[in-house]
């Protein structure tokens, strides 16, 4: 049998063993424990924050989910009409709060799982305190975004200026006056650099690699994700084939600005893992040469920047949007079910052979919604968690 919940700070109300230990009170987690209390299972969520939503909880300030929120709702409760189209962070932290209680779900926070183990009779998970929890049934939510991730540029301990990664940015006024340059233009390299803009910013730069397919979030009040809904299950060929089209119409050519448009298609982009910019000002940033695009970082050089182009630059400050790494080696690294790049082999209600009973959750990055995509996943793995008992 499972170990009873531990005392902790957070703990849940209930003492009864969980049917399910959920790791991670982000969305996927929360999503998959309301689920399972809905086929009649107790799922314990375990939280390494003190709070739920942590890693929302500490997204820049400016931040508004690129969904809708008709299409952002996890399964049981509708994000409030009154949060907006285009929620904000706050905003969904509070509805994922409103989420756990409507739910009357088990959440302990302040414990981190440091393994998942098999036994003879499930899992069992070795946790901060010296405490091992075990249970037959465990969803691993720990979230997309878990750990940042900076390249090893050449000379990058030698850099005079600051440097921080961009899950450490909250807004643009400790950068008003000064030369910046963001390093990378996804979606979330692109917003930070029209804050930074918006907020004062003396010039700032984006360092581009790949040039980005750039969607506007909506086309005559028509969401750019409601178009990703329809063709995802589409062939990766016709997709590309038609995405130039949508594009040529309604995005502006930015070549001329150092922004040329991307060789390769859009959804074979998609498959890779990097998803289309959702517009937030960049196009009209880099049009009024406010945001100025420039050629890939390649080292680091005393208050030198070396781009892939041979010019040096010397920003008085390099945000990396260099994206996340998903942080699972540690945790489940041992149990075969992670590909070369550290991710999940299966997810949702299938499990990978040799696992019977772990579930991923949270660890695509798809072109139809991350939270849709959670919320769908959450109650595939319920019934399927519910038939193993």
């Amino acid at each position: 049998m499972p170990e009873s919940t531990p005392a902790a700070p957070g703990a849940p109300s209930s003492t009864a063993a969980p049917d399910v230990i959920v790791i991670g009170a982000g969305p996927g987690g929360l999503a998959a424990a309301a689920a399972l209390r809905q086929r009649g299972l107790r799922p314990l969520v375990l939280e390494r924050g003190e709070r739920l939503g942590a890693s929302w909880r500490n997204h820049y300030d400016r931040l508004r989910l690129h969904t809708t929120r008709r299409m952002s709702s996890l399964p049981g409760l509708t994000i409030p009409r009154a949060y907006g189209r285009w929620v904000r962070r706050d905003d969904l932290v509070r509805y994922l709060e409103q989420y756990a209680e409507h739910h009357d779900l088990d959440i302990a926070t302040g414990i981190e799982v440091t393994r998942v183990e098999r036994t003879d009779t499930g899992w069992a998970l070795p946790a901060t305190g010296g405490r091992v929890l075990t249970s037959p049934v465990v969803v691993v939510a720990t979230g997309y975004n878990h750990t940042p991730h900076i390249p090893d540029w050449p000379g990058r301990d030698t850099f005079s200026g600051e440097l921080l990664h961009a899950s450490e940015y909250r807004n643009a006024a400790p950068y008003a006056g000064r030369d910046v340059l963001v390093v990378g233009v996804g979606n979330t390299g692109a917003e930070l650099a029209v804050d930074l803009v918006e907020g004062g910013a003396a010039r700032v730069r984006l360092a581009v690699r790949t040039p980005p397919h750039i969607l506007r979030r909506t086309t005559l009040g028509w969401p750019a994700q409601a178009t990703a809904v329809l063709v995802r299950r589409l062939p990766t060929a016709v997709v590309d084939l038609a995405a130039p089209v949508v594009t040529r119409i309604s995005v502006p050519n930015l070549s001329a600005y150092g922004l040329p448009r991307p060789s390769t298609g859009l959804y074979a982009r998609v498959k890779q893992g990097s998803i289309p910019v959702q517009d937030p000002g960049l196009i009209s940033a880099v049009r009024s040469r406010r945001v100025e695009p420039v050629a890939a970082v390649e080292q680091l050089d005393g208050d030198k920047v070396r781009l892939a182009d041979g010019t040096d630059i010397t920003p008085e400050v390099v945000i990396a949007a260099t994206g996340y790494r998903r942080g699972l080696e540690p945790l489940v690294g041992h149990l075969g079910v992670l590909d070369d790049r550290g991710r999940p082999l299966v997810h949702g209600r299938r499990t990978a052979s040799g696992a019977p009973g772990l579930y991923f959750t949270g660890y695509s990055n798809p072109i139809s919604g991350l939270l849709r995509e959670m919320a769908i996943d959450a109650k595939k793995i319920a019934r399927a968690a519910a038939r193993r008992g």
